[in-house]
C-alpha cells in the first residue's frame, strides 16, 4: 500500500495570533481570516514488510533507516522530532517507507510545519484506517506540535491545510467554528505577492510574549489585540460585501496594531521589504504570521503587480510562486 498526501499552506488576511489560547477569551468573539496558497507540504507512505522503517525528510536532507519503531523513536536527531510526536501517537507496528518534504522556507510564517503535520496525519490516519473530523485532526496536530515545540501553539495554520479555501475561523468560548467565504481565485492571483524576507521567523518566541502580557493584563497589548480583532471584523466585513478596495487600508491597520503588540513582529529585513515594495508602486504589506521575519504578502493593483514583484526580486528578496489554491486533494 502506498499513499501520498498534500496539503496547503496558508496566507493570514487578518487576526492572526488571536488563535492562540486563551488569548481569543481575553478579547471576546474574534475571527481570523486566511487564504489556503499554493505552498505544499507533502507525504508519501509505503508500508514494508517486516518491522524496519525508512525516513526520508525531503528539504532537510535527512535519510535514515530504523530497525523497529522503538529505534526510531528512542533516536537523538534533531529532523526528526516531528515525525517522532506523530509515530509516538499512531504506534504503527507494521514497516513503512515515510518520505516528507515542504516547498515553505523554513520559518517563512506560513503555516510550513502545521501543514506538514496535517498531511501526516492524513496520510496516517487512512493507513491504520481512523476516520477523523477536520476539528479532530485540527485538535490532535495542535497537540503534538505543542509537544515538539514546548510553546503555545495557535490553530489557524491547520483549517487550510484541511479545507482549502478563503476562510473565516471564528474563535468563541465554545472553540473554533469555520466558513469558507466565496472567492474569485483570479482577484487573489492579480493582486497577491508573497516575499521571504531571507531571515526565519520564530512564531512561539513572539506568541509567549503576548500571552503573558495579555495574561498580565497589560492593557498597551490587549489594546494592540483589540485592534487587531477590530481589523479581523472588518475584514471580514469588506469580504462579505465585496467591498475590495479598502484592503490596503484594512492592511495598513494590521500592521499598525501588530507592532505596536510587540516591537519584535517587526525586523530590519521586514522594514526593509515594506519600504522596496511601497516604493515600488505596491499598496501596502501585511506581515505572514507571527513576523520577526519569514513571509510578508505584498498587495498591489493588477497593474503594478509585476513592477512590484521585479523591484523586490532587485533588492534580493525571493518572490513566492504563490497563487489561491481553492480545493485540493
Amino acid at each position: 500500500m502506498k499513499i501520498t498526501k498534500q496539503s496547503a499552506t496558508r496566507v493570514d488576511l487578518s487576526g492572526g495570533t488571536l488563535d492562540c489560547w486563551p488569548l481569543y477569551l481575553l478579547v471576546d468573539s474574534c475571527v481570523t481570516i486566511n487564504l489556503s496558497v499554493s505552498v505544499f507540504t507533502r507525504v508519501t507512505l509505503e508500508e514494508k514488510p517486516g518491522r524496519e522503517i525508512e525516513v526520508d525528510i525531503r528539504d532537510l536532507k535527512y535519510r535514515k533507516n530504523f530497525a523497529d519503531l522503538k529505534s526510531l523513536l528512542e533516536a537523538k536527531d534533531e529532523e526528526l522530532k516531528l515525525v517522532q510526536k506523530h509515530l509516538a501517537y499512531w504506534k504503527p507496528e507494521k514497516g513503512f517507507r515515510l518520505e516528507t518534504s515542504s516547498e515553505s522556507p523554513v520559518g517563512g510564517g506560513l503555516g510550513g510545519s502545521s501543514s506538514l503535520s496535517i498531511s501526516l496525519i492524513k496520510a496516517f490516519a487512512e493507513w491504520l484506517k481512523c476516520d477523523m473530523t477536520v476539528l479532530e485532526m485540527v485538535t490532535l496536530s495542535a497537540n503534538l506540535e505543542a509537544q515538539v515545540l514546548h510553546k503555545m501553539t495557535g490553530t489557524q495554520d491547520y483549517f487550510p491545510a484541511l479545507v482549502p479555501g478563503l476562510n473565516a475561523i471564528h474563535y468563541t468560548p465554545r472553540g473554533a467554528r469555520i466558513e469558507t467565504l466565496p472567492v474569485t481565485k483570479e482577484f487573489w492571483d492579480e493582486r497577491l505577492t508573497l516575499v521571504y524576507t531571507g531571515q526565519p521567523h520564530h512564531s512561539g518566541l513572539n506568541n509567549w510574549q503576548v500571552l503573558k502580557a495579555a495574561l498580565d493584563v497589560e492593557e498597551a497589548t490587549l489594546k494592540a489585540l483589540r485592534d487587531i480583532r477590530d481589523v479581523s471584523w472588518d475584514m471580514y466585513a469588506a469580504l462579505k460585501n465585496n467591498r475590495h478596495e479598502i484592503f490596503p487600508e484594512l492592511f495598513n491597520r494590521e500592521f499598525e496594531a501588530r507592532v505596536r503588540l510587540s516591537s519584535s513582529f517587526s525586523s530590519p529585513e521586514i522594514d526593509r521589504l515594506r519600504n522596496v515594495a511601497l516604493k515600488s508602486g505596491a499598496q501596502a504589506v501585511k506581515i505572514c504570521g507571527a513576523g520577526g521575519g519569514g513571509c510578508v504578502l505584498v498587495w498591489s493593483r493588477p497593474e503594478r503587480k509585476s513592477q512590484v514583484e521585479a523591484g523586490c526580486r532587485e533588492q534580493g528578496f525571493e518572490v513566492l510562486n504563490a497563487r489561491a489554491v481553492l480545493a485540493g486533494p
